[in-house]
């Protein structure tokens, strides 16, 4: 085809690539002089009605977020659709060369429920969503949802015979999968899918076999809520309700939207989000690693340091291979702050009973330290904030430890802070037997470490009933709750700047589109 002229007008100059009933070229429009993409489809073999249906449905569509069809037409047993020259990046592109943020996966996702809500109110399901069939360009819109080659028109007659299956099989719903109608819910699961996969970097439809793929859906997936914790819940909620097996008990497309833009300003605009594809577990782990923000390196250099320092001071005789938990600790908390804490924490109290043979300092550790990761929100990055409390206290300056909790983003967050932070250097005035603030109240006998009733009993229960301890408690958490609703306008003034400079519309952190398309990255149009 390419160097060939198609309906007496169109000069086709590149292929592009193929989609599931056609090629796609670059051509130029000798009449209206700009570039177009055809797609050239055999019309033999009873597809001259699939390519009619095409282009009825795409007629319908009128939408900055869809590309628009231009032309159809038929010659020498071929038929050829006629649209605009999208070009950019396909999202699989972007996600598996990590160039997206979290927030740039998010634009995305507001971008393409307004496209699909327009479709949808006209009568057409797009039926194929997958990150091949989304290009990305600089201008606006910055996404555009392509292929309708596929749609279903709602009130049309149908011209795929029952239990026939369309589209591509990881990205399809349960009921497309089987051959069941697909309906308005369908693209809701395909869209939910997609940026389940652009945000977590996994797609645990995409098998090596069609069988293991066929098998997988309908599957439950692991919620995105626990994948990516540090996104917001009402965002990841929203999506793990839209990958519900049952078409009925999906959310409507314009929940999934205002989910999307009700949680744009919380997204990150400079972490890019997990790479999606191509990688094996221990090439994506090294990917993670590489990519780790400052904070993640500060947060796992203090965990293994304050965990190293501990197992040292407290060695009784262990074995030098103990001491691999340290650079585990800190591999862990660099791709996941969280699992990182609770490693280091309930692999220390393992250390302390088992190796070092002090139980009690064992449960101590546990019952201050484990709490505070099941009830803090986001990654995890805060959790190593209390280890100041105790240190600061040795500094001379504990009272100001409040004002350091008060930075969390959320009232709750900032309580569970205040009172870990407060707990944490109560404990250890008790076991360093030294004034950090107020000074050790209760005064367990030596050798507590080597028991945990001892430990129970003579140092937490007093501790935590003391009228004193209560009300230090208490008065933290007032102070750093305080201080947080009076800082609240600063930052709420940095979240809107940060919002202002670092999104991709305002930005173009894309960079500039491509002139030179590609097969299977850019500019695939109707891929």
């Amino acid at each position: 085809m390419v160097g060939a002229r198609v309906l007496n007008r169109f000069e086709i100059e590149q292929r592009l690539g193929s989609g599931g009933f056609g090629t796609v070229y670059r051509a130029w429009d000798a009449r209206l002089e700009r570039y177009v993409a055809v797609k050239a489809i055999d019309a033999g073999g009873g597809v001259g009605g699939r390519v009619l249906r095409e282009a009825q449905a795409a007629a319908r569509l009128n939408h900055p977020g869809i590309v628009t069809l231009y032309e159809l037409g038929e010659e020498q047993g071929q038929a050829f659709l006629v649209t605009e020259l999208a070009e950019g990046d396909t999202l699989r592109r972007l996600s598996e060369e990590g160039r997206l943020c979290d927030r740039d996966i998010g634009e995305i996702g507001a971008d393409l429920c307004e496209a699909l809500d327009h479709a949808h109110s006209r009568g057409i399901v797009h039926r194929d969503i997958k990150p091949q069939n989304v290009v990305v360009g600089s201008g606006e819109p910055a996404a555009k949802l392509m292929d309708f080659g596929i749609a279903r028109v709602l009130d049309g007659a149908g011209m795929t015979a029952p239990g026939d299956v369309l589209g591509t099989l990881a990205y399809m719903s349960p009921e497309q999968a089987e051959g069941s109608a697909a309906g308005p819910p369908a693209d809701v699961y395909s869209l939910a899918l997609t940026l389940y996969e652009c945000w977590s970097g996994e797609n645990p439809n995409l098998r090596a076999t069609p069988a293991a793929t066929a098998r997988a859906i309908g599957s439950p997936l692991p919620p995105l809520r626990r994948v990516r914790p540090d996104l917001p819940a009402p965002l990841t909620e929203t999506i793990d309700a839209c990958l519900d097996p049952e078409p009925g008990l999906r959310p409507q497309l314009e929940d999934l939207g205002v989910a999307i833009e009700d949680s744009l300003e919380q997204l990150d605009t400079r972490r890019a989000a997990p790479r999606a594809h191509g990688f094996s577990g221990a090439a994506r782990l090294a990917d993670r690693v590489g990519r780790a923000e400052p904070a993640d390196v500060a947060v796992a250099s203090s965990l293994s340091g304050l965990l190293a320092a501990a197992m040292i001071a407290a060695s009784g005789g262990a074995p030098a291979w103990s001491y691999l938990l340290v650079p585990l600790v800190a591999l862990t908390a660099l791709v996941r702050p969280r699992a990182g804490y609770l490693a280091a924490a309930l692999g220390l109290s393992a250390w302390l009973a088992l190796a070092a043979h002090r139980p009690g300092a064992a449960l101590v550790l546990v019952l201050i330290s484990v709490p505070p990761a099941l009830l803090l929100h986001g990654s995890g990055r805060w959790l190593i904030v209390p280890a100041a409390a105790p240190a600061l206290g040795v500094l001379g300056a504990a009272a100001g430890y409040p004002l350091l909790a008060a930075l969390a983003e959320r009232w709750r967050d900032r309580a569970v802070l205040a009172a870990t932070g407060f707990t944490w250097l109560a404990v250890a005035e008790v076991v360093l037997r030294r004034d950090l603030l107020f000074g050790a109240t209760v005064h367990p006998p030596r050798g507590w470490q080597g028991s945990a009733g001892s430990a129970a009993g003579d140092l937490l229960l007093p501790l935590v009933s003391r009228p004193a301890f209560l009300a230090g408690l208490s008065i933290w958490v007032a102070a750093a709750l305080l201080a947080g609703m009076m800082l609240a306008p600063v930052r709420a003034w940095l979240g809107r700047t940060g919002a202002e400079t670092g999104t991709r519309r305002g930005g173009g952190s894309f960079g500039a589109p491509a002139s030179a398309p590609a097969n299977g990255g850019r500019a695939a149009t109707l891929s």
